[in-house]
């Protein structure tokens, strides 16, 4: 969503150049950061005209340009479809960065993170392997949570 120059090439080299990052090393930090979340196909492409997919993608290099240790996503999933939603599980579960995904999209959670902690009223009421978490239906009721109809965590 913070895609906001006129193509995808000075998106990603946006920090980078803030930086002061020569130019040469800054279009091999662009081209890393595409490959990296398979988006390399894009580089020349106006942010506005690409799929909510491919600027979820593209928001990521952007970070990923960056270097950072640690990635923080908020509702990762919202306004994907179903493919861009593989998609972004597939790229997140290959990335090596330390991850901190808050979602409600149970089922997505179960398929990216080993661990969860349940949040209510700003507190942490429940933490422990996503799995467990999202069978004590007792749980998710008591927080306002629910898997999708007919979804059973433990066939995952």
């Amino acid at each position: 969503d913070q895609l906001f120059m006129p193509s995808v090439r000075a998106d990603v080299a946006f920090g980078p150049a803030n930086l002061g990052v020569p130019k040469g090393e800054r279009d091999a930090i662009v081209e890393r950061a595409l490959t990296q979340v398979g988006a390399m196909d894009l580089i020349d492409r106006t942010p506005h005209h690409l799929s909510g997919g491919e600027k979820r993608r593209v928001a990521i290099a952007t970070v990923l340009a960056m270097d950072p240790h640690m990635l923080v996503l908020d509702e990762p999933t919202s306004g994907l479809d179903p493919f861009g939603r593989r998609e972004l599980a597939d790229l997140l579960v290959s990335l090596p960065q330390t991850q901190l995904v808050v979602t409600h999209d149970l089922p997505f959670a179960l398929q990216i993170c080993p661990r969860s902690v349940v949040v209510s009223g700003g507190r942490g009421v429940a933490d422990g392997p996503t799995a467990e978490v999202l069978a004590d239906t007792a749980l998710l009721e008591a927080n306002r949570l629910e898997l999708p109809y007919g979804f059973d965590p433990s066939r995952v």
